[in-house]
């Protein structure tokens, strides 16, 4: 009897060859056809950081270009200027950086502690510790600018980068607190149950069994944060002004700063600044963040 083999099934390996040669060229010419689509705007925003832009108001946005040229990066970067100051983009970018990085650091390592702590150590009410936790997921950040208003200006954090760490940290711990969650859920109590019986505590288990089996959730988790706070627009415009805010507020100050012509090479150029970390986070770690997702959905 021949042995059963476990090839992964191609539906468009059916029929015959001519009909799985036409079946393929169709399906792959579309996904091209649409990756192309999708991509032609950033290609047209690249390409226009490198015109001068007496050829983009005389030809537009959308042309075959002429001469090219790196300086509108440059001035971008630390010449343009904006806010009263004409030193571009970079403190800005330098202001999402202190504030996406610890953020994403401190949301992520409490989610791990919540998201264990609830799953493998229940107590009483449990289920409504979880669910408050978590009942940030569903609230709009609209509700809740005016408190953290407040609590920053409490706490002497208005208008600091300080202060936006704080409010994404807590803002990012109900995701994160949700995804670790539903991750250690599917990790077998009885390996709990041993250690415990074996004299380790809460945090030993944590250092030991815990964390070992987190890096799927915690790439997870970093890429979500990263991107999600790195992008964010209302608190970083709300909270903050001048050149405390970060990079992404910055850019829409790029359109509306003076009342003379629109540098739009440049903007482009600062555009591009502002989407390069969320898009090498992703290139980087985006093929672990479905993975992640779904390593405990299925026993």
């Amino acid at each position: 009897m021949a042995e059963a083999t476990h090839e992964a099934f191609d539906p468009l390996a059916t029929g015959s060859r001519r009909r799985q040669i036409r079946a393929k060229a169709t399906v792959y010419g579309l996904l091209l056809f649409f990756a192309l689509l999708y991509l032609s705007p950033l290609f047209i925003i690249v390409m226009n950081t490198f015109r001068p832009l007496e050829e983009i108001v005389r030809e537009g946005f959308i042309s075959v270009p002429g001469l090219l040229s790196s300086q509108y990066w440059l001035e971008a970067w630390s010449g343009f200027c904006l806010g009263g100051t004409c030193e571009g983009v970079s403190p800005y970018f330098t202001n999402t950086l202190l504030m996406t990085v610890p953020a994403t650091i401190l949301s992520t390592a409490f989610g791990v502690v919540n998201g264990y702590a609830l799953s493998k150590w229940r107590f009483k009410y449990d289920t409504w510790v979880f669910g408050l936790i978590t009942l940030g997921v569903f609230l709009p950040a609209q509700m809740t600018l005016l408190p953290w208003a407040f609590v920053l200006g409490k706490l002497g954090l208005a208008n600091t980068i300080g202060g936006l760490v704080l409010v994404h940290t807590v803002q990012g711990v109900s995701f994160t607190t949700l995804f670790c969650r539903n991750y250690f859920v599917a990790v077998p109590d009885d390996l709990i149950k041993a250690a415990r019986i074996d004299g380790a505590g809460f945090w030993r288990i944590f250092r030991r069994i815990i964390l070992p089996l987190s890096p799927p959730i915690l790439i997870v988790c970093v890429i979500w944060q990263f991107t999600g706070i790195w992008n964010e627009f209302l608190y970083g415009t709300v909270l903050t002004s001048g050149t405390n805010q970060p990079i992404t507020s910055a850019i829409v100050a790029f359109s509306g700063s003076g009342t003379g012509q629109r540098h739009y090479n440049v903007e482009a150029a600062a555009v591009i600044f502002a989407a390069l970390p969320p898009l090498f986070i992703y290139l980087i770690g985006g093929k672990y963040f479905v993975r992640g997702l779904t390593s405990g959905a299925v026993k």
